[in-house]
């Protein structure tokens, strides 16, 4: 047993777990086990009953507001599990202050975290707080609305429709990210040449309008990354990278990323791929895989996404990774996605190779659904062939990066990416 970003390991009972009770409260719950220590031995108390009362007592005299806890008592082993759930009133203060988990350390939140955590308590997202500036113009909104929805008459009436504005506040923080111009930060793109110490090309669009963010990067991405081919009369489109997948990252960026920092998305693009890193992590509640798999189910700046897919400039919402990848199913490059707890980068490589299957490889391919794990002994029987020719065919298919292998042994089974 070893600690994590949900488990700490107590060999006694001092007032520093109080300020794990907090991060617990105020992100994604966990659990603290009094009675081992730091290397996972059983050290055991005494008087485990008293002890929990001691607990109880401590955290409602000291956490603010309560907390959502329970015990669970092992008397062979004299040992205490503190379960903390995730609250809903945040932020949970100890002293005044609110914490997080880093990895295996608990740690203070700062400023801007500690308002994150305040507005989540009120039910509230940023975008939707009162904009500083109220004296806002949105012409190109405007035009892109007549465009894609043939609205003719752009009036109040439309920003109220959008949640950009209401009688009471005016202007919210969506509606001055949609203005023409605005105090936010944007999209820094940087273009290279042979190596990161040559830069051939700086692009920076900040302080205007994310619609025209989003349009203004799609050019330069055309002007480094698509070309016309000549074949016999006439001019074929090419792609280095596949335009599809570049606008679904771009367009994921803005409406997914924190926007109460000042800090650009970041676009370095290279010969041999272009990389995007976007300000803030995973939303809260969201787990890496379900990121990964499009399963997200919270959006950071709802408002933003609804005006986006309005515009028809994402489809649906939580399936942007879904289309990347899907960009690059005939290539044996694919997209590479990290997430680090303040940010996310997406690495589009360039599609040099098509990948071509097999007649027998795509009939492998085929049975997998989206989201499907299959044992060797499930697909034996869904295709009919024999076990040996099966393993063969999946190791080229792992080879080819088409398919995962999950877990081993007896317990091996395959998902495609």
């Amino acid at each position: 047993m070893k600690e994590s970003r949900k488990l700490e390991l107590k060999s006694t009972i001092t007032n520093t777990f109080l300020k794990t009770v907090s991060a617990f409260s105020n992100y994604n719950s966990g659990k603290i086990i009094f009675g081992i220590d730091d290397n996972g031995k059983v050290v055991g108390l005494k008087n485990i009953e008293e002890l929990c009362l001691d607990l109880e007592n401590k955290i409602n005299d000291n956490i603010s507001p309560k907390p959502d806890f329970r015990f669970i008592k092992d008397s062979k082993k004299n040992i205490i599990t503190l379960i903390v759930e995730e609250g809903m009133n945040k932020p949970y203060l100890y002293k005044g202050k609110a914490y997080k988990r880093n990895d295996t350390a608990t740690v203070e939140v700062d400023n801007i975290e500690l308002n994150r955590l305040t507005l989540s308590g009120l039910n509230q997202y940023y975008e939707e707080l009162k904009s500083r500036n109220q004296n806002l113009e949105f012409k190109v909104l405007q035009k892109e609305l007549q465009k894609k929805l043939t609205i003719k008459n752009f009036s109040e009436d439309v920003l109220k429709t959008l949640n950009l504005y209401d009688d009471k506040n005016g202007y919210n923080n969506a509606a001055e990210l949609l203005a023409d111009k605005n105090n936010f930060s944007g999209i820094d793109i940087a273009k290279f040449g042979e190596n990161i110490d040559e830069i051939s090309d700086r692009n920076l669009f900040i302080n205007i309008s994310i619609i025209s963010q989003y349009q203004k990067t799609l050019e330069v991405f055309n002007r480094y990354y698509k070309y016309e081919q000549i074949s016999g009369s006439e001019r074929i489109e090419k792609e280095l990278i596949p335009e599809k997948a570049f606008r679904e990252v771009i367009a994921n960026a803005l409406i997914h990323r924190t926007w109460d920092v000042n800090s650009n998305i970041r676009i370095l693009m290279f010969e041999d791929k272009l990389e995007v890193s976007s300000p803030g992590g995973l939303p809260t509640g969201i787990s890496e895989k379900e990121y990964l798999n499009g399963q997200i189910s919270q959006l950071r700046n709802p408002i933003l996404a609804n005006v986006f897919f309005r515009l028809k400039y994402i489809e649906m919402f939580g399936t942007g990774i879904k289309r990347i990848n899907e960009s690059y199913k005939d290539f044996a490059v694919k997209p590479n996605f990290e997430i680090f707890e303040n940010s996310i980068k997406i690495t589009l490589p360039i599609i040099t190779t098509k990948l071509f299957l097999t007649t027998d490889e795509k009939i492998v391919m085929d049975i997998f659904k989206d989201g499907s794990i299959l044992s060797s002994s499930e697909i034996v029987e869904m295709t009919g062939f024999k076990k040996d020719k099966l393993n063969r065919l999946l190791k080229k298919l792992v080879q080819k990066n088409y398919i995962e292998i999950i877990g081993n042994g007896r317990g091996t089974k395959y998902l495609k990416k």
